[in-house]
């Protein structure tokens, strides 16, 4: 599989090349003339160097990230990368003409003249080569979507899924279940637990089977064919869980250990060292100065430009939701935005006057709180169109963890208070995953995500997928 994806994103890459060509050749400009066996040797090169660059920031590793955000966002940093080292290659790798080849550069002349290319970076038009990674950072993140999803597709149907047993029956171990079964696009298929005691043996528990006891560790994964063992046993001793990483070490089994506080380390850390000791500590989570202002500014010119191109959807809502049921156009609710602080949340009204208020979100369409125009508006998000006044007002962001209604936020522990720490946003990472039918508060790990990670690379990620969910019409009900 890996083989067919490089050979894809080489195609991409030359395509990508090509149409920068093409398009370049109507624009014109210095280099413009040039016929396009000229421009050969650049684009081996080119494609060359973002393979490499591909490579290098792991877009080519089996280990996927939370809805492939990690992966979007190593397609722009790779692009980049590969435009500033083709540019320098351009220049330093260029004919060495009639340099001196004796004395003591002889040597590196001779060396150079075996890697030279024949380039003449002046020669080669700027607008095509920015079109060209342009283009390659567009056609990569398109391709690369569409790939995902096929293979989400297959792992969803089981094919090239990997059999995978969970250590421990514990919360943890059924947390690391049910993700299994949310996200079956891992590429995991769930053989049963492992349980510390021989009584649990056959034991099912939400609906998968707990298939042995540690005792019988080395025949089950044999017998089950295991590719991947999950350790869940954060409340167990030290030497318990060396133990049985030693076992699993000796099989030659891949394996994974949830740490003791594994609530802790779902947040960033750093690990730092005392002599030979490691520590676990957290790094400074504040915003920096710049970040939050080029975050505000893209708010800002998105919030508008939205405005200006949704105003004729905005004015045919409006005139739907009148018509369909007695009330007003607009749902003002309290919410509760970064560090606690409260603020009115604009939507369009999609439940009736009488049945609206502080309750749980309908978890389904078929909601009878829902009016009829509302199920349209809740399926393709248009509901959520008034919050970019929330944006123009700077209580939410485009990007940011839901906010979420007070009496929900008063039963909040210590970790889901960290979702606080950034502003509510129009979409997010819940937003577009596979728990977006389910409630915000139980899937803070999304939001969490997103707070240890927020980055405007990370936003514009976001965005994108957004994007799709909204044309798919996979917004929330």
């Amino acid at each position: 599989m890996l083989t067919v994806q490089v050979v894809i994103d080489l195609l991409v890459i030359l395509l990508a090349c090509l149409v920068g060509f093409l398009v370049g050749q109507r624009v014109g400009g210095l280099g413009s003339e040039l016929p396009w066996s000229v421009y050969r040797e650049l684009w081996a090169l080119i494609a060359a160097v973002c393979l490499v660059t591909f490579h290098g920031f792991g877009m080519y590793s089996t280990v996927k990230s939370l809805l492939n955000v990690e992966e979007f966002k190593a397609i722009a940093k790779s692009t980049v990368v590969g435009f500033l080292v083709v540019f320098t290659l351009t220049v330093m790798l260029r004919t060495t003409g009639q340099a001196p080849e004796g004395g003591f550069l002889g040597p590196l002349v001779q060396l150079h003249r075996m890697v030279d290319l024949n380039i003449d970076p002046n020669a080669f038009s700027r607008v095509k080569i920015f079109l060209t990674f342009g283009l390659i950072l567009f056609f990569t993140t398109v391709s690369r979507f569409f790939s995902f999803k096929f293979l989400q597709n297959l792992h969803r149907q089981g094919v090239g899924n990997r059999n995978a047993l969970i250590i421990g029956t514990g919360p943890t171990a059924l947390w690391l279940q049910r993700k299994f079964v949310l996200v079956p696009t891992l590429g995991l298929r769930l053989a049963g637990f492992v349980s510390p005691s021989a009584d649990e043996v056959g034991r099912v528990i939400n609906r998968t089977t707990v298939r042995g006891c540690f005792d019988e560790l080395e025949e089950l994964i044999d017998r089950l064919r295991i590719s991947e063992v999950f350790v869940a046993l954060p409340e167990a001793e030290e030497e318990v869980v060396m133990g049985l990483t030693e076992r699993l070490e000796t099989m030659g089994v891949s394996y994974r250990v949830v740490p003791r506080f594994y609530h802790l380390m779902s947040q960033r850390v750093r690990i730092e060292n005392l002599d030979s000791i490691p520590l676990i500590t957290r790094p400074d989570r504040r915003q920096n100065l710049i970040a939050a202002s080029a975050k505000r500014t893209l708010d800002l010119a998105l919030a508008v430009v939205a405005l200006i191109l949704t105003a004729p959807v905005f004015s045919a809502a409006a005139i739907l939701i009148k018509r369909d049921s007695p009330g007003p156009v607009f749902y003002r609710q309290v919410r509760v935005g970064r560090e606690g602080q409260l603020f009115r949340m604009f939507k369009f009204r999609t439940m009736y006057t009488h049945l609206s208020g502080d309750a749980v979100a309908p978890a389904s369409p078929e909601d009878p709180r829902i009016t009829r125009v509302g199920r349209y508006l809740r399926r393709y998000s248009l509901d959520e169109l008034p919050q970019l006044l929330n944006v123009l007002l700077g209580s939410m962001s485009m990007v940011g963890p839901r906010p979420e209604m007070p009496f929900i936020v008063a039963t909040y522990g210590p970790l889901q208070r960290e979702r606080l720490r950034a502003k509510p946003g129009i979409t997010g990472l819940w937003q577009i995953s596979y728990a977006r039918n389910e409630a915000i508060h139980e899937n803070i790990d999304y939001d969490i995500y997103y707070v240890e990670h927020r980055s405007m690379l990370l936003d514009i990620v976001i965005l994108f997928l957004t994007l799709f969910a909204v044309v798919k019409g996979t917004g929330a009900h």
